[in-house]
């Protein structure tokens, strides 16, 4: 009976051991070629896509750049106000500093203008040309794990207390998923290079990044 008991333990020892070193090897991922279908975070991925958000601080620099240029043109036409309080507004001095205001105003609005054109489009760009990139990476590991469909989903945590995290919860179009989030490998994927390696899989047993 002893012995028996002693075998029991062991036993369920072992399988308890087993179903935990199980768990904790399982990645995201896992089912994901088995089921043949799979999900993916672009937006997380955008979030922290090595590229893009290096891509996107060059951006904010040169914008902070650009905002004290602009600065610097408010306080020249600030300063010019300042100087023309000093004359009486029927005076050929004031009339002259009025026509120089308008005409600095002009020029200001006309820059800010372009050069705030200038960076949407430019950062239009940057966004089209990284989902290219996240697509083409998806198609890569799809193609290389069999996995026949791959469907956006988003993963951040729902905080009940915010209407807008219910409603989105309540909207979105995966509603369970089991351990077929390949978002970690195609992150991976992509901040090892960059982009999709010229022909070599992905690293087998490389565990990518935890997400969230």
């Amino acid at each position: 009976m002893r012995t028996l008991l002693l075998s029991a333990i062991v036993s369920g020892c072992f399988v308890s051991f087993a179903g935990e070193a199980i768990a904790q090897s399982a990645s995201p991922s896992a089912n994901a070629s088995r089921f043949g279908i799979a999900v993916v975070d672009v937006s997380y991925i955008f979030k922290n896509y090595s590229q893009f958000k290096s891509s996107m601080e060059a951006m904010k620099s040169e914008m902070e750049t650009a905002e004290g240029q602009l600065k610097g043109d408010r306080d020249a036409i600030v300063a010019k106000e300042e100087l023309r309080k000093q004359y009486n507004p029927g005076s050929a001095e004031y009339k002259r500093l009025d026509e120089e205001m308008a005409r600095l105003k002009a020029e200001f609005n006309l820059k800010a203008g372009r050069i705030r054109k200038n960076f949407l489009e430019r950062e239009a760009t940057v966004y089209y040309q990284t989902y290219l990139e996240v697509s083409k990476a998806v198609k890569y590991y799809a193609q290389q794990h069999s996995i026949g469909l791959v469907l956006r989903f988003n993963g951040d945590q729902v905080d009940p207390n915010l209407r807008e995290d219910v409603l989105r919860a309540i909207n979105k179009p995966v509603v369970h998923q089991n351990n077929i989030d390949i978002t970690p490998d195609v992150l991976a994927l992509l901040n090892r290079g960059g982009g999709v390696p010229g022909g070599a899989a992905p690293t087998a047993g490389r565990q990518p990044p935890t997400k969230r």
